[in-house]
């Protein structure tokens, strides 16, 4: 019996269940062979369909593929550690021995809970099993079925291993390596035991249940969303029906009231009776559109700021075309910030302005400024920078995606297009944390068959943008491949910028769990200007960790003085606050001016409005 061999082997350890019971391989049973079948049919045909809709866009050829393109430098990259550990057959060997000896641990562990037994004295110990949380394998049967608990451990095992492998190989140069680690963490993410259905418990059991109706509407759907992106899978997210921009997000009263060719200038309707005299200017990112800042009443820092007596101004900028081509950051810079400070004057009479620059925004905000500092133009008057970094040494994964030889590849395929498509740069993000914003979605999407529910902060992350192709590839050659900011080498507008001319005061807000621009990033990058900064770290991401009003009382920020030393002691030393930073800035805010002056309307008296907020330019789809 069970119960006597549990007692001859000392008892079960941890409360493990000795033996698998048979009566949970029902589950996984199949019970309508034909049914099956007849889906599987279905499914194929659906996913002959998702080929089609691949294939034909490049036989028309509407799509070329790139000579330098992911997949090859990925290859080129790993061929570099594989040649490492090949080139000694001593350190190929330790290797394998090592991954092997893993394996076998496993394999003696994962036998002993079949067979109900914990091993007689003498035989070697098995290691503990992995217990690491990761939400990818909740489902109770990765653990408890000793097949599924096998795959997981393995997989475990395998990842740390082939990561170590890029760690430990030496002669790579530090990009190289960086890029050698992304690429394996791509693959192993798409390898996970969780994206197959003969491997993932819960698709294997809802495979059998349904006889394989879930398969034949996630194939329709992997052909619906690549015919949607026009050759290119374009993973859905959210239910994009759900939300409008301007009819359920972007809801906060104002009026367009002047507009050029790369953008609209919003301003926004006074709630209180008496407003600060210096207006606040917006420059959002113009990867993504500016409503993240706005996305409903609830979640919204515009409102938040109009309904502290701010007169807020937006930039909002155009979803560039092939027109937009030769449209730069000097462009970006006088068309863009300039035309809005010029706006903000017609409109309300001030000459002092108060900015806000949001990640490359913000960047654009910081190299504006610095060329204002050269041509003795003092109209800002306090700039503060979300999640900027204006220093790309350690600007994290998106350093990735650029050197010489792939800049030089995407170059050219701007230069033809005249503009980079929105959904590449979206992919490279959700590339970032592939096992979190890919995989869980192709899961769910295609093999699951479950339409994706409705949710407006993925609304609006797939409402993508398009980049100018000069706009994106000097930002691209500038700031991650030169560094030029912060070395002295950025020339804009025909001029040589320095940021140790801009003495104005710096609000620096970092997210302390940020991928895109990373808190030691936006850190290390307060040092470079000439005046007073004041960095501010907040818990969370790059969209959560900003747009967190002050009545949800969720995470938490921190203060601790000028960003010297490194930011880890910087950050152990610092006051953590909870709640919103929000009221925090607010206070900063008026403390370099907190005069106030009757409420202003749109436009004054100098300006008509052209249409209400939001305005047409965000309306524009990629």
């Amino acid at each position: 019996m069970v119960t006597d061999s549990k007692q001859e082997n000392g008892g079960q350890k941890n409360g493990e269940k000795a033996g698998f019971d048979a009566t949970d391989l029902d589950p996984y049973l199949l019970k309508d062979p034909e049914a099956m079948a007849m889906n599987f049919a279905r499914a194929l045909e659906n996913l002959g369909q998702a080929a089609s809709a691949w294939l034909a866009p490049r036989e028309r050829g509407e799509i070329t593929e790139s000579t330098v393109d992911p997949m090859t430098d990925m290859v080129k990259t790993l061929s570099k550690v594989t040649e490492y550990w090949i080139s000694d057959p001593r350190r190929t060997f330790e290797a394998q021995t090592q991954l092997m000896s893993s394996f076998f641990g496993i394999w003696m562990r994962s036998m002993q809970r079949m067979q109900g037994t914990r091993g007689m004295q003498g035989d070697p110990t098995p290691p503990e099993p992995d217990t690491r949380k990761d939400k990818r394998f909740s489902d109770e049967d990765w653990e408890k079925n000793p097949f599924f608990d096998f795959l997981r451990q393995v997989y475990f095992v395998t990842t740390d291993w082939v990561e170590k492998l890029v760690s430990e190989t030496d002669g790579l140069d530090e990009h190289t390596k960086h890029k050698a680690g992304f690429y394996v963490k791509q693959i192993t993410a798409a390898l996970s035991p969780t994206n197959f259905i003969a491997t993932n418990p819960q698709l294997y059991r809802e495979t059998i249940a349904t006889s394989g109706a879930n398969l034949v509407r996630g194939m329709k759907m992997l052909a619906e969303d690549i015919a949607a992106g026009h050759g290119d899978l374009r993973l859905r997210q959210t239910d994009m029906t759900k939300f409008a921009v301007g009819r359920d997000m972007a809801l906060t009263p104002g009026k367009v009231i002047a507009q050029n060719d790369i953008c609209q200038i919003i301003q926004y309707e006074a709630s209180t009776e008496t407003v600060l005299k210096r207006p606040l200017l917006i420059c959002p990112p113009w990867i993504n559109k500016f409503y993240i800042l706005d996305l409903n009443p609830q979640k919204s820092f515009i409102k938040w700021c109009v309904d502290q007596g701010q007169t807020v101004f937006v930039i909002s900028w155009v979803n560039p075309d092939a027109r937009h081509a030769d449209k730069d950051w000097a462009a970006y810079a006088r068309e863009g910030i300039d035309f809005a400070l010029a706006t903000v004057e017609k409109a309300t009479g001030e000459k002092d302005v108060n900015a806000v620059g949001y990640c490359v925004g913000g960047t654009l905000l910081a190299a504006t400024l610095a060329l204002h500092a050269k041509e003795k133009n003092k109209r800002i008057k306090t700039a503060t920078l979300f999640t900027t970094q204006v220093d790309f040494t350690h600007a994290g994964d998106l350093k990735v995606f650029v050197d010489e030889e792939q800049l030089e590849s995407l170059e050219e395929h701007m230069q033809a297009a005249g503009y980079l498509d929105g959904t590449k740069m979206s992919m490279a993000f959700n590339m970032l944390r592939a096992s979190e914003l890919i995989w869980p979605y192709f899961v769910n999407n295609y093999l699951k068959g479950q339409d994706p529910l409705p949710f407006d902060l993925l609304f609006w992350n797939a409402d993508s943008t398009r980049m100018a192709a000069a706009n994106h590839a000097f930002y691209l050659r500038n700031c991650y491949l030169k560094n030029a900011l912060t070395q002295n080498e950025m020339i804009l507008d025909g001029k040589p910028v320095s940021l140790k001319d801009v003495k104005i005061p710096i609000y620096n807000l970092a997210t302390r769990e940020d991928h895109i621009a990373p808190a030691k990033s936006v850190f290390l990058g307060s040092r470079f200007f000439g005046g007073k900064v004041e960095f501010v770290v907040t818990g969370s991401g790059h969209i959560a960790g900003v747009v967190n009003p002050p009545d949800r009382k969720k995470y938490q920020f921190w203060t601790g003085g000028p960003a010297k030393g490194d930011y880890e002691t910087w950050l152990e030393h610092a006051t953590e606050t909870p709640g919103s930073w929000w009221p925090h800035w607010q206070a900063w805010i008026e403390t370099h001016d907190g005069r106030r002056v009757p409420a202003r309307k749109p436009g004054g008296d100098a300006l008509n409005a052209i249409e209400e907020a939001p305005g047409s330019y965000v309306m524009e789809r990629a």
